[in-house]
């Protein structure tokens, strides 16, 4: 029985292990495929959303001549002061002929208006980041501990003014610093940005995901409602407060509209009111002023990304 010949259809079936094989070889290239397409597609809008940053740092090390010459025809003004058409084609470099600092030279030495401007957006943005994150960590634990129909009208209300522009409060923010007398002073831009609601939503969605057994525990082994809140909420929300001051400095770095209405002085006005004031002549200090600029956002993203992920995508108190 040994020597017999297997049957011709059974010796001439093909192997099912080299089937398989085959078939995971095919699933594992057209994924590989899939996954170069995606990384391409995403590196060109990459490309896209760098190129105006990119632009602006390079040609911050131009000289004066070498930006008139490319983007002059953009800033032409006719005899009469109005605008015109552009009659030229806009040349856009992004490596300089030759590299000059004389820009920052002016910016950083000859000019002080640039660095008092800049001091100014630092003096408005720290103290709104710092107490704002404090005041919605202590209101944020208290809608998140304690439950009742005060408290769902309390929190509906802060959604419904975190939704509204910051447009439609400008004119009651503006009667209300002028009835307290604080009109034209930081005190203005400061008590605003405070108690801004958005930073309290965001931080009471994270602390109401914090298991009430961590929270029973503690109450058993005799902690006080401060104890919870300093020792056990705040650690745990350690991601979402930095998640909170990244994109609160972020917003109150760039913001235009409060400073031009509630800050009459323009020597108390920031950097970001005082680029859209730099005229034709200083197109080459514009770009220097906005590289510099830019340049505590990329550093406080940078330095918290790691804590803005994991901010957002964190999904309980205890992670595992």
């Amino acid at each position: 029985m040994s020597g017999k010949r297997m049957p011709a259809r059974t010796a001439g079936r093909r192997n099912p292990g080299v089937r398989t094989h085959s078939v995971s070889k095919r699933r594992k290239f057209w994924g590989a495929f899939k996954i170069a397409i995606a990384t391409l597609i995403a590196a060109g809008f990459a490309i896209l959303f760098l190129m105006p940053i990119i632009l602006t740092i390079t040609n911050s090390f131009m000289s004066a001549s070498e930006i008139s010459a490319n983007y002059g025809s953009v800033f032409a003004t006719s005899e009469s002061g109005g605008k015109v058409y552009i009659s030229e084609k806009v040349n856009l470099k992004f490596i300089p002929d030759m590299v000059s600092f004389s820009q920052y030279v002016t910016v950083l030495f000859k000019s002080p208006d640039y660095l008092l401007k800049f001091w100014n957006s630092v003096i408005l943005v720290g103290p709104i980041v710092v107490f704002q994150l404090l005041v919605a960590s202590l209101a944020s634990y208290g809608f998140a501990r304690y439950s009742g129909k005060l408290r769902q009208i309390v929190f509906f209300s802060y959604i419904i003014l975190m939704l509204m522009p910051y447009q439609v409060t400008l004119v009651p923010n503006y009667l209300v610093s002028d009835w307290l007398n604080i009109l034209d002073t930081y005190w203005a831009i400061w008590l605003p940005g405070i108690f801004s609601p958005f930073a309290v939503y965001l931080l009471t969605k994270f602390m109401k995901r914090i298991p009430h057994s961590v929270v029973e525990a503690a109450q058993i082994d005799g902690a006080g409602e401060w104890q919870i809140y300093r020792r056990i909420c705040m650690p745990l929300c350690k991601g979402a407060l930095c998640s909170a001051a990244i994109l609160v400095f972020i917003d109150y770095w760039n913001m235009v509209e409060q400073p031009l209405i509630l800050l009459t002085d323009t020597e108390t006005h920031p950097l970001s009111v005082f680029l859209s004031k730099i005229n034709k002549g200083e197109i080459g200090l514009a770009f220097a002023v906005a590289t510099i600029y830019m340049v505590p956002s990329l550093l406080v993203f940078l330095y918290g990304e790691e804590y803005l992920v994991d901010g957002i995508t964190y999904q309980g108190g205890i992670k595992g």
